[in-house]
């Protein structure tokens, strides 16, 4: 047991001893080489630098070597002055070494603390953004099963009231509860994003997504369009494809007036597919630009709190981009609308282009009979 132990100290502390017979070596050529001792007088301080900034000792395993190398060639030095054999200036190298050893030390350690306090505050905030995910996870489940009783009991009320103003309030409830829902499933995708099983893949036609939304979205009063669109087949996520572009479309119906137009493309870019949508609303300033897809970003003009900001909406777009190895990417004019485009990467599927379609104003297609996802429901 005792042979163990000594086995595995010395296993960890080989070079420690390789460097103590280092320094007998060179403490014995400092003796017998009186000449020639500042070279291993030298050696031994610069060894002993070295291995400080590989091993970084404890304080008191520092103190305790420092003050035997000091003492030992300190030692030696002061016989050889005492005896004649050297000069009385040679003396003072050897505190001054050992200050500057000390100096050293100093600064290590606080460089130490300073790393060590770094990680610390680092662990601690992915400690926090961990709890706030699994809270934002939990809360956004906690509150589908209320909102969507609430929101059943209100629309038995909107269509069973005689009453018109009894029916513009339950209107406005629904309107409030739908939104409401469409934030819990945006926060519930936002806290998934960074799960390895946020996605669930597989062939998606990103021209039928096109079409779909318009339909979806296309009762809303502006004038609707399709630009060019090439058949597209992506391995992807199609729910979360959804509901990045809803979101698109949400944010470009909150910031163009009602006699404003909506474009929405989808063409081949590269090795990518480019989801489109265009609109002819105020535009973002610039400053804004490079900051909208981030979470809770809001522009100044004309994207209040009023039309809901940019907020949650193109920071799902973002997060769904990202996850499927994308990008996101605007072009915006202040007064002559926007652009933003969803780029997926193009892993299956090949297609030709159809020729721009419009549509007068109102949705080409019907939509399908359910929602997909609970987000992707269009505000009435």
């Amino acid at each position: 047991m005792q042979t163990d132990r000594v086995v595995r100290w010395v296993r960890s502390s080989w070079i420690d001893i390789a460097w103590v017979l280092f320094v007998g070596v060179n403490l014995v050529a400092m003796q017998v080489s009186p000449p020639w001792q500042t070279v291993p007088f030298l050696v031994i301080w610069v060894s002993l630098t070295a291995l400080y900034g590989y091993r970084l000792w404890h304080l008191g395993s520092t103190i305790v070597t420092v003050t035997a190398v000091t003492l030992a060639t300190g030692g030696l030095i002061t016989w050889q002055v005492l005896t004649g054999e050297q000069d009385t200036e040679y003396l003072v190298e050897v505190p001054l070494l050992a200050v500057m050893f000390v100096v050293m030390v100093w600064h290590a350690r606080r460089r130490q603390a300073a790393m060590n306090e770094s990680r610390r505050v680092s662990d601690q905030n992915l400690r926090l953004l961990e709890q706030q995910r699994r809270f934002l996870q939990d809360a956004s489940h906690e509150m589908g099963t209320p909102i969507t009783v609430a929101l059943g009991h209100t629309e038995l009320i909107q269509r069973a009231t005689a009453d018109p103003a009894i029916a513009q309030d339950a209107r406005v409830a629904i309107d409030e509860l739908l939104r409401l829902r469409r934030l819990a499933s945006r926060l519930l995708l936002l806290a998934s994003a960074d799960s390895p099983d946020f996605l669930r893949l597989g062939p998606v036609r990103l021209d039928d997504l096109v079409h779909d939304a318009v339909g979806r979205w296309g009762h809303r009063q502006r004038r609707w369009s399709l630009g060019s669109v090439t058949e597209a087949t992506v391995q992807g996520d199609e729910d979360a494809l959804v509901l990045a572009l809803d979101a698109l479309i949400e944010n470009a119906i909150q910031h163009t007036p009602d006699e404003g137009a909506i474009e929405l493309s989808v063409r081949r870019d590269g090795a990518n597919v480019v989801l489109a949508v265009a609109d002819s609303g105020a535009g973002i300033p610039r400053a804004e630009v490079e900051r909208v897809f981030d979470r809770f970003a809001r522009a100044d003009s004309a994207r209040s709190r009023t039309t809901g900001g940019f907020g949650l909406g193109l920071a799902i777009v973002k997060a769904v981009a990202v996850a499927h190895a994308g990008s996101v990417r605007v072009r915006s004019e202040p007064g002559r609308g926007s652009t933003f485009e969803l780029l997926v990467p193009e892993r299956a599927g090949a297609g030709r282009e159809r020729p721009p379609e419009r549509n007068g104003g109102r949705g080409a297609r019907q939509p399908e009979p359910a929602d997909r996802l609970a987000v992707a429901d269009p505000m009435p």
